[in-house]
């Protein structure tokens, strides 16, 4: 009997080993990915605002305006996150969670 309940204490440890060694490398491949990504949004982001910097100062015959323009678009951008916040931070924390049990 003793036996019994060491082998099934050994097989249930490297079960847990095993998935959490999926868990990790299914986390590290999100990671990696979602950074990829990020830096890639990033450069396009730039970019395009740059590029709307412009566009924006020709149709208003001036490139500083349109860059203000554009940077106003961004303050209410991020007024509104900020009110927005502890509903994102929420959100943010489920889907991490349900990730993470998954």
């Amino acid at each position: 009997m003793l036996d019994l309940v060491k082998e099934y204490t050994s097989k249930r440890l490297t079960l847990l080993k095993m998935e959490a060694t999926e868990k990790s490398s299914v986390t590290a491949g999100t990671v990696t990915y979602l950074t990829l990504a990020a830096v890639a949004a990033l450069f396009f982001i730039i970019l395009l605002n740059i590029g709307l910097g412009f566009l924006i100062g020709t149709w208003v015959d001036n490139y500083g305006y349109g860059f203000l323009i554009l940077a106003g678009f961004y303050m209410l951008l991020i007024l509104i996150v900020f009110a927005a916040r502890n509903a994102i931070k929420a959100a943010v924390a489920n889907k991490i969670i349900k990730s993470l049990n998954s």
